[in-house]
């Protein structure tokens, strides 16, 4: 370190001991099957239960725990401690009895699981004064399980792959007896909307989430129990276009998809009424189809709407539908239909306009403030037959009107009849129109609305929807310097703006689930956001792409684009680097142990193609600053990565053959990294660029004893730059930790807060809301204003300030590692993050030379707090170590500087 002062700590415990031994003191907090709360419609057989303790007194743990899982909720609800249920068994799936043992993630281990039957299960735990608590009664609900368990059939409108209006589907029919519950089982190549006696179902937006549609497909389940009444009732569906039927025309050939086809459906709604009686109602050939108002759909551009065409009341039992045709039936388009279980989309922010102009009378301005994605929705009032043309941009030219040329650069489309991210509205003529898009998204800030007749609007007329995966947000940054707390907001923004049921690269100009992306932004992501579902959901896509010989394309999912030359390790290994950080941050093996074969398969292929341990493959580091860094150092530093992630999944799943030969190949392939590219005199990898030393660092390959040299070396390139970034996509994810973590970080503080080109903070200074593609804002390509690939800095606060990490040894923040760093500059930091066993906090402030740190350990849970150099401890003998152990509980320490 640079710092030539000494630091005297002084520790002071604090306890919050409120409960006396005998008394219930932990609450069982944040229930879930498989990371949902209560859900329904789940085709594991295994799934896992997880839960919180919520104790705030110190060295709370649980020793024992008591799982029970049924399907009579009585008998669930009654059985207590260690006494064994009584009477009959029947109603209990599973009864674990008293297991001694500190783990909060249970996989289910009982009987099988039946399809549509709602299962009850609680927990009882018990601490380490003996105290016993039980948790409230939980749910999950079985759906399919099984294709076979299907009734409907799949059904089409019968058009080819270029009619453009959306279609309508509808049924009727009679209930005859009281409902006692209702489920609505829906499987959709393409989007859909469901409707029931009028009421639209649920509040998830782009249903079901984009696959590999030929190999598997996604069905959802939405309980309909209040929507359904006793006699006659009426079903909606309105079918959207997505990623199955791509229309507009772009450089990825979408439309060009080996599965491209008209959408389609199947549903089954299951009725179960109050004598036990059970009724479906199935797609089949009584169903009834029109054209919807819809008359273009594209997920890619936009959505046009003919209010003309409204049909009003078209999903209630007393509508006429006697000039409505008949539908067709269609095979399902893949086998493998299986249920969809993440968080949904969903408008989830408001966002009223910050700024309007009316610029003519039949144009307008609005800004809404901050870079999204989303759609808005317009209430307006016209002439019959007026064309309104709601246009989206994140840029403004000279004149202050919308910009769409840094977004619309891969577009091949037509811009008169399918203008880029811009909705047509044809107004009705009647009262007032309102329009949302159902089946399409955008990245934007600012829109005009653009009529061929006058219009009168207000400021209140439009409103944007921040559209994306509703995932839970589980970490939280704030300090004493605005520009970090922007910064942080900012690759948030990014973040969610580019999270759609999979991780994409920007909202607008692409909308593709990058490879590279996806695993820059992984620790980001999980930091901050609760995303392991759709995670799950987007590494089976990696499963789905895999080529049997182990290649993957550069985005997935695909319609076949991305199998070229360069799709190589530093982008394409998202299928080891990603359940490893599952694994990490969580606890949980399921997704690594899924996707072993699949890493195991692309290591393979890498290994037969690099016998000698290099490899070229892979795009090298993306959008640089001016430095070009070398590229099969870069790419075999990745194919390490993949090796020694393999090689330690082997090792954890008790494999050891493969522990042996991976680890061997990971340590062939660094001695060949470490004997051609580093100079053990200079201690420079390759032509020393801030990415060629800092990726080695980030990634461990330098030799142990070579780490002091080559990290002087970084911080010297980087002082050079006057502490500003020379970096691209590979750099900005190793540049901050390998300084931080390799003795220089207050280098990597005066990097993350510099606010003058090239950095991080350049943009914030000029105004940015999301994180941008290009460190230059006057460059000519690559110049998205809302991408995720440069968002690693999101995770270095709680890393390099905070000092919050996962321990791969005791995974899930089961052991907590504790590294922060007080920067002198910084009066004030504090980082929360939600982990697997409930809030860690790392928060810390001056108080002229003296650090205030306060530290909270969730329940069963622990830490280690490594010291800072140079430091002694008052009031806690720390027996001459560097670092001093925690148990759960909450703590201050005082550290004085002199």
């Amino acid at each position: 370190m640079s710092k030539t002062y000494k630091y005297y700590i002084l520790f002071i415990l604090l306890i919050y001991c409120y409960n006396l031994k005998g008394e219930a003191s932990s609450l069982i907090v944040n229930l879930q099957t498989d990371y949902i709360e209560n859900p329904i419609g789940i085709d594991n057989q295994k799934p896992r239960l997880t839960w919180n303790i919520k104790d705030s007194k110190q060295g709370a743990k649980q020793t024992a725990y008591r799982l029970i899982v049924g399907t009579n909720s009585e008998k669930v609800k009654n059985i207590v401690g260690s006494t064994p249920a009584s009477g009959s068994f029947s109603g209990i799936s599973w009864d674990t009895g008293v297991v001694m043992s500190d783990i909060q993630l249970i996989n289910y281990a009982g009987v099988n699981l039946s399809p549509f039957t709602k299962y009850y299960w609680k927990v009882i735990i018990w601490d380490d004064e003996e105290n016993e608590n039980s948790s409230d009664l939980q749910t999950f609900e079985m759906g399919m399980v099984n294709m076979s368990n299907w009734s409907g059939n799949w059904i089409s409108d019968d058009r080819d792959i270029h009619y453009k209006p959306a279609p309508y589907f509808r049924k009727k029919f009679n209930s005859k007896k009281e409902i006692e519950s209702a489920r609505a089982y829906i499987a959709v190549a393409g989007l859909y909307e469901l409707y029931i006696n009028g009421e639209k179902i649920g509040k998830q937006r782009l249903d079901p989430m984009y696959t590999r549609f030929d190999r598997r497909n996604l069905y959802v389940t939405h309980d309909v129990t209040s929507q359904l009444q006793k006699g006659e009732n009426a079903i909606g569906v309105i079918l959207g276009n997505g990623w199955y039927n791509h229309q507009s025309l772009a450089v990825w050939d979408f439309e060009r998809a080996p599965w491209r086809n008209r959408p389609t459906f199947c549903m089954d709604i299951r009725i179960t009424y109050s004598d036990g009686s059970v009724e479906i109602i199935p797609t089949d050939l009584s169903w009834r189809k029109s054209d919807s108002p819809i008359i273009f759909n594209s997920i890619y551009t936009a959505e046009h709407y003919d209010a003309r065409l409204d049909q009003e009341s078209w999903s209630e039992p007393g509508f006429d539908d006697s000039k409505w045709q008949g539908v067709k039936l269609r095979s399902a388009p893949s086998n493998n239909i299986t249920a969809q279980h993440l968080r949904p989309i969903r408008n989830v922010l408001t966002i009223q306009a910050v700024g309007y102009k009316k610029i003519n009378d039949s144009t307008y301005f609005y800004d809404f403030g901050q870079n999204m994605s989303g759609v808005t929705k317009i209430k307006i009032s016209g002439i019959e037959g007026t064309e309104v043309r709601i246009k989206h941009g994140e840029r403004l030219d000279e004149n202050g009107r919308i910009d769409l040329s840094n977004i619309d650069v891969y577009y091949r489309g037509d811009n008169e009849t399918d203008p880029f991210q811009t909705d047509i509205l044809i107004l009705s003529g009647e009262d007032e129109d309102e329009f949302m898009p159902k089946f399409n998204y955008k990245g934007f800030r600012y829109v005009e609305v653009i009529a061929n007749n006058p219009i009168e609007i207000n400021e209140k007329s439009l409103t944007a929807y921040f559209m994306h995966s509703d995932v839970p947000q589980r970490g939280m940054i704030n300090t004493s310097n605005e520009l970090i707390n922007r910064l942080w907001w900012a690759t948030n923004n990014a973040y969610l703006s580019n999270l759609m049921g999979y991780p994409t690269d920007c909202p607008q100009r692409e909308k593709n689930g990058w490879t590279g992306d996806g695993h820059f932004a992984i620790e980001t992501a999980l930091y901050n956001f609760d995303g392991i579902t759709i995670y799950e959901k987007w590494l089976a896509d990696h499963r789905d792409e895999q080529q049997p010989n182990g290649v993957l394309p550069d985005i997935i999912p695909t319609g076949g684009w991305g199998y070229g030359t360069a799709n190589g390790l530093d982008w394409t290994s998202t299928i080891a680097i990603i359940p490893w950080e599952i694994y990490r941050f969580y606890g949980d093996s399921k997704l690594l142990n899924d996707t072993y074969e699949n890493i195991k398969r692309y290591v393979d292929y890498v290994d037969r193609t690099s016998p000698n341990g290099l490899t070229s493959w892979g795009r090298g580091d993306w959008v640089p600053v001016k430095s070009q860094s070398n590229l099969e150092l870069t790419s075999s530093v990745y194919f390490y990565v993949d090796a020694n992630i393999l090689a330690q999944a082997a090792k954890l799943f008790n494999k050891n053959d493969d522990y042996k030969y991976y680890s061997d190949l990971a340590n062939k392939i660094k001695n060949a990294i470490n004997n051609k590219y580093l100079n053990n005199e200079t201690g420079i990898y390759a032509n020393g660029t801030q990415t060629e030393l800092s990726v080695p660092l980030q990634w461990k390959i330098v030799p142990d004893n070579m780490i002091p040299l080559v990290a002087k070396n970084l911080d010297k390139r980087v002082e050079e730059a006057d502490f500003h970034l020379d970096v691209g996509v590979l750099g900005a994810k190793a540049l901050l930790n390998a300084l931080s973590e390799n003795g220089y970080p207050e280098t990597a503080y005066k990097v993350a807060v510099q606010d003058t080109y090239p950095s991080w903070g350049w943009w914030i200074v000029n105004g940015a809301t999301t994180l941008l593609e290009n460190w230059d804002l006057d460059a000519a390509r690559d110049i998205s204003d809302n991408h995720m690939m440069f968002g690693e800095i999101g995770a270095w606060f709680f890393k390099g300030l905070g000092g919050i990490y996962p321990d791969a040894d005791h995974p899930g923040f089961k052991h907590i590692i504790l590294r922060p760093h007080f920067e002198k500059d910084l009066e004030e930091f504090s980082a929360e993050f939600n982990s697997p066993y409930g809030t860690i906090v790392s928060d810390w402030k001056w108080d002229d030379d003296i650090v205030i740190y306060n530290v909270v350990i969730p329940a069963n849970s622990r830490a280690t707090f490594y010291l800072p150099e140079h430091t002694e401890v008052h009031g806690v003998d720390t027996k001459g170590f560097d670092k001093i152990d925690l148990d759960s509980g909450s703590y201050t320490f005082k550290i004085s500087y002199r």
